[in-house]
């Protein structure tokens, strides 16, 4: 086989050529990624009426990856009457957007939760675009077909949820 004399590289240049494609490459890779969105505060608690089932606090703690954002509850508002299992927590959180129209995020999602401990349900999902500042309005929690609705009875703190 005859070498092509115009196209002839030594080992040390078809490295520096390998390094330099995968450094590309890389990079190119890299560009396509769907960039992650950053969220602030990522914790925030609010205070819930939540009637006959109680009231107390809840900690919010919020995630961003573009336009999808995550938000997982866990509230002292709402005990669990018998044990719980994990996936039998149905929720909607009602948040306004800067005081505005009604955003919601909801799942199925929760941990084993045992009797007399604090439901916790997440992460509820839901979209978000840049520039959004929620603040939860409400929370309804559904388990073995018997709803909590819960209303917020103090703004969210330290403020609310702006997502990047």
């Amino acid at each position: 086989m005859r070498r092509n004399p115009r196209i002839s590289f030594s080992a040390p240049r078809r490295a520096g050529l390998t390094a330099a494609l995968g450094a590309g490459l890389a990079a190119g890779v890299l560009a396509l990624a769907p960039a992650a969105g950053a969220v602030a505060p990522q914790t925030a608690t609010i205070s819930f009426d939540c009637g006959t089932w109680g009231s107390g606090s809840a900690t919010l703690t919020a995630a961003q990856n573009g336009t999808a954002a995550t938000i997982e509850v866990s509230t002292s508002a709402i005990t669990a009457p018998i044990n719980v299992g994990a996936g039998s927590v149905n929720s909607t959180l009602t948040l306004t957007n800067h005081g505005t129209g009604a955003v919601q995020f909801t799942g199925n999602s929760n941990p084993a939760i045992p009797a007399g401990s604090p439901v916790s349900t997440g992460p509820l999902t839901g979209t978000v675009a840049s520039g959004d500042s929620l603040e939860a309005t409400s929370l309804k929690v559904v388990v073995f077909g018997i709803t909590a609705t819960c209303t917020a009875t103090s703004a969210q703190a330290p403020g609310p949820l702006v997502f990047d």
